[in-house]
């Protein structure tokens, strides 16, 4: 791909981006001021349905991982990976990072003031999911340029963590265990 192709695509990603959080921003201000006292169900349907969406899809990036590891650089197998990759990291799971993150944050500062050892112990694994967010885009970056060394077990032992993670977090918001 030429420079010039690289940075009309980067353009091209940026102003959907900022078309995204304009909508994101207009919805939920009209979804407020429709639903009013009701909007604290909305935030939380949302941001269950935004955690799901990252989950899958940080469940599935390292998978795709795990295949690309075997497919030949430069193989038709290969391109079509990056390209699965790029679309599913910056289509699904960056988005749906940032939409768990505003209407997490909202939710712990409206329903509970930040407070409970349980809510600090999940916004900590929280950070932790995020660390490994970016780590996945930066591999995503990697195998782009063919540049990936780490072996397909690599990839499935980091394909267990976010379940690891889940697990904990929604013991920690159901139990409140402390």
């Amino acid at each position: 791909m030429s420079n010039m192709s690289n940075e009309n695509t980067t353009g091209q990603a940026m102003k959907r981006m900022v078309i995204g959080i304009v909508v994101l921003v207009a919805a939920t201000a009209l979804l407020y001021l429709v639903a009013g006292d009701g909007f604290y169900l909305w935030a939380k349907a949302i941001h269950v349905v935004a955690v799901i969406a990252w989950m899958a899809g940080m469940l599935y990036l390292p998978r795709l991982f795990v295949y690309h590891v075997d497919a030949e650089k430069g193989s038709v197998q290969s391109e079509t990976f990056k390209v699965m990759e790029r679309r599913l990291l910056r289509g699904i799971i960056n988005p749906a990072m940032i939409v768990t993150w505003v209407f997490g944050l909202w939710l712990a500062w409206k329903g509970f003031g930040f407070q409970g050892g349980w809510l600090h112990t999940k916004i900590a694994l929280v950070l932790i999911l995020s660390g490994l967010h970016g780590y996945l885009a930066g591999a995503v970056r990697k195998f782009a340029e063919d540049k990936n060394e780490k072996p397909a077990r690599h990839w499935r032992i980091v394909n267990e963590i976010p379940t690891l993670l889940m697990i904990v977090i929604v013991i920690l918001v159901v139990v409140k265990p402390f």
